[in-house]
């Protein structure tokens, strides 16, 4: 009796833990397709400001507009502690 209860369970164990592999394997190839898929036919998107010249970085390290918004951020942020 002992032995039928042992076997069914390990029988349900490797269907369980088979099933998940497959399912995993081939999430993994759906995956790589749409990944294969995108690269070939998807346009690249530019990520610099449309607006911007070309070459010219959009927030440079000299912006003075920028330096003050992140120094009222750190200012705000250190007096709520």
């Amino acid at each position: 009796m002992q032995d039928n209860f042992m076997q069914q369970g390990i029988e349900l164990m490797l269907y369980g833990m088979g099933t998940v592999f497959t399912f995993l394997v081939l999430l993994i190839i759906a995956t790589t397709l749409m990944s294969a898929l995108l690269l070939r036919y998807a346009k690249p998107m530019s990520i610099s400001n449309a607006n911007a010249p070309a070459g010219k970085p959009v927030a440079g390290p000299n912006d003075d507009r920028l330096v003050a918004v992140i120094s009222a951020a750190i200012h705000q942020y250190r007096s709520r502690k």
